[in-house]
């Protein structure tokens, strides 16, 4: 007998309590083992337009709901008795009469009920307003397609009509009743005006690489289990066919993939990894990021994704861009590179240009001029500061400026030399002239998460320490989320990626809601200096959600009872704590957090923790927000002052930084906002932040 398992089957199966899907989990087993055991207690379905439906018996009160036809057995859905029986009364599963690939289609005239013009859910019962969106216009987004058209792209016959007359809103209560495969080329075809129709696929309606997304054939008790037991994390390493083209094609040099958040950037990096390791035996891969705790969150998901063939991860190395370079630095010399902290590099440069009668240039710009110029570029000599490009800087400087400068930076790096110290650019270029100068390369390929925070020393590094081939450097990144580095020309560093830069546009991780309100921080199109551009407008969501919550309360007394309101709100209606994180934008705003949760009475637990706790609320800084995910976040304290942190508007030394510095604090509250993908909180106390008007408009 073959076995199937649906992915409504593992979603229903999650929303059980523990107990519950355990006993679920048993009774799969002994139907995989023997279906026509008397024991299980099997009765047809006879209200379901579909015949094959069959109720088997966990206890009193749970059903299983399976589909039979022939020598297989699928697992469709599971819940209490009467919803189960409703919602195999209101489907059938059967192969698309254009696609052929297997669905689970929800009967039209079943689902009357259920509006298609519904008002936005309501949201918990709380002490404050939200406030909402602006309407969107009530316009058809399909009217050009034909019916034929829809038919193409998987829409079942039942629900054409109601595709071809939906607006935008509209569509978002239809489309939670569309296969997906529609749903997603719907939305694609609503953001670029192009229906790309599926090429014919020459496979059974189970094995249809459509299918496949909602339906995996098992072999045996253990991978039963294991896909039982780990749903959550089997759907988010799933790809996308929309995204599969990416992953699979050849390329003539590095390329880039972007797009904003939630659109599957990371699983795309992830899939490439896989698809280099099986394709090439000899391959050994980096893949790397910005941070260790997100390095961390690559390895678990990429650890899912080869559970089949886990020898494969022998030959990945995943770890932050730092680590990388030290380890590679550790197996050059022998020993530990031990890197200047920006605290200490700051009184160093002021202690020098005291002791040289330099007083008159600010720590602030000195610090500035060496982390953007002096060390980003690895200036060595007087000569070669005067010819460097100061890109975009507006303090102009002449030769003689110039000269008084270098004798500053080139004191403070022999001092830092003399101590056996690195600043982190250090480190990345002696891995990279020792590399460089060698054919013989540590890695075949490299692939990199949040590309955007790459700089000028990180960028040569990868480049020096893989071969010179086409398919050796893959980046997925959003210019719209560069939160560490300034911008500058890669390919002045050597890596062209023009024509070679791609924009996902569907989201998949983020409600509509939630997407629409952070767009509102950043601008429609974002080019980079190469000219390359990141065209987020025409972005969409996959699902609908609630309406995000702004809340800018007269104290922070008011704030915290704001939020712990929404906080037990949301665990009132089922959220787990573990699905919950609460972000500020620095430590000196933790406090805040740590109230909030407990006058909630829910644990904590640090983002700077690899491990989650089952029952505890994340808590961290924006900044390590970074690459997770939550079904709801509440980010708080954004206050003016806060957020853009006055800190380091104190610390910029020219004007083109302090455009930087505000766009960089206004892309941290838009990475913080969209790690929500159902509900999202957002407060500051009265005036509030600057960034909360964009939010609300």
């Amino acid at each position: 007998m073959t076995t199937i398992l649906a992915d409504s089957f593992t979603a229903s199966l999650a929303k059980l309590g523990n107990d519950e899907q355990k006993q679920v989990k048993l009774t799969a087993f002994d139907l995989q083992t023997d279906p026509d055991r008397p024991g299980l207690q099997m009765h047809r379905i006879d209200a379901s337009k579909d015949p094959n439906f069959w109720s088997v018996r966990v206890n009193r009160d749970i059903r299983i709901i399976i589909h039979k036809t022939g020598d297989s057995v699928m697992l469709a859905y599971v819940d209490h008795h009467d919803d189960a029986y409703a919602w195999a009364e209101r489907r059938r599963i059967e192969a698309h009469p254009r696609t052929g690939a297997l669905q689970i289609v929800e009967v039209r005239e079943r689902v009357e009920e259920i509006s298609l013009y519904a008002p936005p859910p309501v949201q918990p019962d709380l002490p404050f307003v939200v406030m909402p969106l602006p309407p969107l216009p009530d316009l058809p987004l399909f009217a050009q397609l034909s019916s034929e058209e829809a038919m193409s792209i998987g829409v079942p016959a039942d629900w054409v009509d109601d595709v071809l007359q939906a607006s935008e809103d509209r569509f978002f209560a239809l489309a939670n009743h569309l296969p997906q495969e529609a749903a997603e080329a719907l939305l694609d075809y609503a953001a670029t005006g192009v229906l790309k129709k599926p090429r014919p696929v020459d496979a059974s309606p189970v094995t249809h690489p459509d299918a496949q997304r909602r339906f995996r054939i098992l072999e045996g008790h253990e991978e039963l289990a294991a896909a039982l037991d780990q749903p959550f994390e089997k759907w988010a390493v799933f790809l996308h066919p929309s995204q599969r083209a990416l992953v699979e094609r050849d390329f003539a040099g590095p390329v880039r993939v972007v797009g904003s958040a939630g659109t599957g950037k990371t699983i795309v990096a992830l899939h490439r990894v896989l698809r280099i390791l099986r394709a090439d035996p000899a391959a050994r891969v980096l893949l790397t990021t910005f941070s260790e705790p997100l390095a961390a969150a690559l390895k678990r998901k990429l650890g899912v994704l080869v559970a089949e063939n886990p020898r494969l991860s022998e030959r990945v190395v995943v770890s932050s861009f730092e680590q990388a370079a030290g380890e590679l630095h550790a197996l050059m010399t022998g020993r530990k590179a031990y890197l200047i902290g920006r605290e200490k590099l700051r009184g160093l440069l002021s202690d020098v240009a005291g002791a040289a009668n330099l007083g008159r240039y600010p720590t602030r710009f000195l610090l500035s001029e060496w982390e953007h110029v002096i060390d980003a570029w690895q200036i060595g000599s007087a000569e070669a500061y005067a010819a460097v490009p100061r890109m975009g800087r507006k303090n102009r400087l002449g030769a003689k400026q110039r000269e008084e400068l270098w004798t500053i930076f080139a004191e403070v790096r022999r001092q830092v030399r003399a101590k056996a110290l690195m600043t982190s650019a250090d480190l990345f270029t002696a891995v990279a002239d020792h590399f460089d100068a060698r054919d013989e390369k540590p890695y075949t390929h490299v692939v990199v998460d949040e590309a955007q925070d790459l700089g000028v020393a990180e960028l040569r590094f990868l480049k020096a320490i893989v071969p010179s081939r086409p398919d050796a450097m893959f980046f997925a990144g959003d210019i719209g989320q560069r939160i560490f580095q300034q911008p500058f020309s890669w390919k002045g560093v050597g890596i062209d990626v023009r024509g070679r830069s791609f924009t996902l546009k569907v989201n998949y991780r983020t409600s509509h809601q939630i997407r629409r309100m952070a767009d509102g921080l950043l601008p429609d199109n974002v080019r980079d200096v190469d000219g390359e551009e990141d065209q987020r407008k025409g972005t969409v969501s996959v699902f609908d959600g609630v309406e995000p919550v702004v809340v800018i309360a007269p104290t922070a007394d008011e704030e915290i009872i704001s939020a712990t309101a929404f906080l037990k709100a949301l665990i009132d209606t089922g959220v787990s704590p573990s699905e919950i994180g609460i972000f500020c934008r620095s430590n000196e705003e933790m406090a805040r957090a740590a109230k909030i949760a407990e006058a909630s009475g829910i644990a904590t637990v640090s983002a700077l923790h690899a491990d989650h706790a089952n029952e505890a609320v994340l808590i961290g800084t924006m900044h390590l927000a970074k690459g997770l995910e939550f079904r709801a976040v509440l980010v708080i304290a954004c206050d003016e002052g806060v957020l853009p942190l006055v800190a380091r508007i104190a610390d910029v030394a020219d004007e083109f930084e302090l455009d930087e510095v505000v766009a960089t604090e206004r892309q941290l509250l838009y990475v913080a906002a969209t790690r929500a993908r159902d509900h999202l909180f957002v407060s500051g106390v009265a005036p509030g932040s600057e960034f909360l008007d964009d939010l609300m408009r």
